[in-house]
């Protein structure tokens, strides 16, 4: 099974609560934690899990061969993220950091002037403990596509999931398209939120995208006991979502936060509607 915990808004404790359920389920499971908040993976700080290199993440890119390459400025008309600038009578110039490895340009290149080159986008990293296993990706400064991350995140996942008997998959916030990746696949989905107006118009983004995706939807309302519950209420019930859990502001959360110890106390009901 494959559970995603995810939510529109950042800081409504998406993370939090997905180290803690996955540290909960491993007392009886095997469980696979994958972090696929590429840009910010934090979820082996969360666990207290040191990292292992697994290997570099590539992406394709074009290479000229200016002996064949007549400067026609083809490759710079198709490039959709503007990372080869064309002047006339001179050869393309190339801005590696920007290109997303579409390849259009040397589909259009008339004398075949432009192959195959790799680059580094970023790297996984394996972390187990008892039966405890986290994978996590990390995207390179600089570099523009962090769902390539992701995709490469989820091919290593599905190398290794015949040896567990669940798969967590903690999101980055939002609906972009990284997130789209990492929700793909999932047999349901947790959408962690807040009772602030924030927290609800960004609940209904990623309430929206879950039935676009046909994936099940459960609500785990954090800081339940501050702001406007009704909120809250109100979209879980535009789009027939339970409200499964309810986590009050807790200053031992908090503390419990800072010392890298993940916190089981609330996870027993979201393990019990779920039936994990």
């Amino acid at each position: 099974m494959r559970v995603a915990v995810t939510g529109g808004k950042g800081g409504t404790g998406k993370s939090t609560i997905a180290t803690a359920l996955a540290y909960r389920l491993s007392r009886d499971n095997h469980v696979l934690l994958v972090d696929a908040d590429v840009d910010n993976p934090n979820d082996h700080i969360l666990l207290s899990m040191k990292r292992k290199f697994v290997r570099n993440v590539e992406q394709i890119i074009p290479e000229w061969d200016l002996e064949k390459c007549i400067k026609c400025g083809r490759c710079s008309e198709v490039c959709k993220t503007n990372s080869i600038v064309f002047v006339k009578e001179r050869y393309p110039i190339f801005v590696e950091e920007q290109c997303n490895g579409c390849g259009a340009c040397m589909i259009v290149c008339p004398v075949k002037a432009i192959k195959k080159s790799k680059k580094i986008i970023g790297r996984l990293y394996l972390s187990n403990k008892g039966n405890l296993s986290l994978i996590s990706g990390e995207i390179h400064p600089g570099q523009p596509l962090s769902e390539n991350i992701v995709s490469a995140l989820k091919e290593y996942a599905s190398e290794l999931e015949e040896s567990y008997d669940m798969i967590l998959i903690d999101t980055a916030a939002g609906t972009h398209c990284p997130v789209i990746t990492a929700l793909k696949g999932c047999d349901v989905a947790l959408a962690v939120t807040e009772p602030t107006p924030f927290g609800a118009h960004d609940l209904e983004l990623i309430l929206r995208l879950l039935k676009i995706l046909k994936i099940p939807s459960k609500i785990v309302l954090n800081r339940c006991d501050i702001g406007r519950r009704n909120l809250i209420e109100r979209v879980a019930k535009k789009f027939n979502a339970d409200i499964i859990a309810e986590i009050p502001y807790d200053k031992n959360i908090l503390l419990s936060f800072s010392q890298g110890k993940p916190i089981e106390k609330y996870t027993d009901k979201v393990i019990e509607a779920l039936e994990l």
